[in-house]
């Protein structure tokens, strides 16, 4: 089985210039610096940066000019993602462009960071797809990555490799570290988290193996991560255990329990309904506090969910 690597870019990226030029001039100098990188991976909105007012129809100019550069290296190339106009609503959406210059396939991000990433439509599927002759790939965007179960199902569709552009300029990126390495871990593939620089995040990149092992941390500059990816790695662990240990994937596959939590009308999921609307904090918010009639009522300590047992006492 060959090997295949990966650069990530943590680029700068301006909110108010397009950056695509830029993205053409890394490209260029990854194939001349390492020319073994099969594949170029970008932040989250690396194009326009965050401006919902730069969305396109796909295939658009944006796209297409994309399309060219992986076209003019020989490589696949994953953009981080654009803002997407599509059925009259904006998505956050992600190409993958093969080594042909052709889109292959689109990712819309399944989880837009509301109350806060506002007017953005939710994606409703999961992507994976092949590299001949590597493996599979699965793709997931910024706040996807907080939700474990959209790292799971690409999991279980049979994703190797998750990419993970995103771009994270807020307090919250140390905790988003601690999300890649225990995604990787407990779905026993490699994680690229790739953030961007300037207008597009704070950086610190971090790429992790299926053992659970940091390859690289980035720091808040600019850098290129070029890193090989060992398929065989993946699917030894798979076989034998993370570190010769745990097999989370198979014990998921042969769990004896359900999750009612995940079907809408179990009620397993009533305390939820009690949080109040996603909508952001105000100044000297109370709502976590109280309720319109006083404090939020007491809700039971331990539930017994789909099993038509009592709780233990």
């Amino acid at each position: 089985m060959k090997r295949f690597a990966i650069a990530g870019i943590q680029m700068p990226v301006s909110a108010f210039e397009e950056n695509i030029t830029r993205m053409g001039h890394y490209v260029a100098h990854v194939k001349h610096r390492f020319p073994w990188v099969d594949m170029v991976l970008f932040s989250e909105l690396a194009a326009y940066g965050p401006n919902p007012l730069r969305a396109e129809t796909m295939p658009g100019e944006a796209e297409e000019r994309l399309c060219r550069i992986a076209a003019r290296h020989g490589v696949w190339l994953i953009p981080g993602s654009l803002f997407e106009q599509r059925d009259g609503c904006i998505f956050n959406t992600s190409p993958v462009i093969n080594p042909q210059g052709e889109v292959i396939a689109r990712f819309s991000k399944l989880f837009p960071f509301l109350p806060y990433e506002k007017g953005i439509t939710a994606g409703d599927r999961f992507v994976v797809f092949d590299v001949p002759g590597a493996g599979r790939f699965g793709i997931s965007i910024c706040y996807d990555m907080w939700f474990p179960e959209t790292t799971r199902t690409l999991a279980a569709m049979g994703a190797e490799v998750i990419l993970h552009p995103t771009m994270t300029d807020t307090i919250d990126r140390e905790v988003e570290l601690a999300i890649a390495r225990a995604s990787a871990a407990t779905n026993q593939l490699y994680f690229f988290d790739i953030n961007g620089v300037g207008d597009g995040g704070t950086g610190r990149s971090i790429v992790v193996d299926p053992s659970g092992h940091v390859l690289h941390q980035a720091g808040s500059g600019a850098e290129i991560i070029p890193v090989e990816v060992d398929f065989d790695k993946v699917r030894r662990e798979r076989e034998r255990g993370l570190r010769g240990l745990g097999q989370p994937l198979k014990s998921f596959r042969d769990r004896r329990c359900e999750f009612p939590v995940y079907q809408r009308d179990s009620g397993v999921d009533g305390f939820l309904h009690t949080l109040g609307p996603l909508v952001k904090p105000e100044d000297h918010d109370q709502s976590g506090l109280s309720g319109p009639g006083g404090p939020v009522p007491d809700t039971p300590a331990l539930q017994t969910a789909g099993t038509g047992e009592q709780d233990p006492q």
